[in-house]
């Protein structure tokens, strides 16, 4: 998949997650599988998406943790 169309796809997730902010958990998965395909292609991976991605990991292990 060429980087321009991933960039874009990136972008409508980023979208998506402001309108619908309940699917959060299905747009993360989302975003982490556009970064490891970034990450396959060789080019570097955006600094605010790595750090969005760690931001939404936290916060989903947190409501697991305190949902146990």
């Amino acid at each position: 998949m060429a980087f321009d169309q991933l960039k874009t796809e990136i972008s409508l997730l980023l979208t998506e997650m402001q309108n619908e902010p309940q699917d959060r958990h299905e747009i993360y998965l989302s975003l982490r599988e556009k970064l490891n395909q970034i990450k396959a292609t060789g080019m570097p991976l955006p600094d605010d998406l790595v750090k969005l991605e760690h931001e939404l990991e936290e916060e989903f292990a947190s409501e697991q943790r305190d949902g146990e």
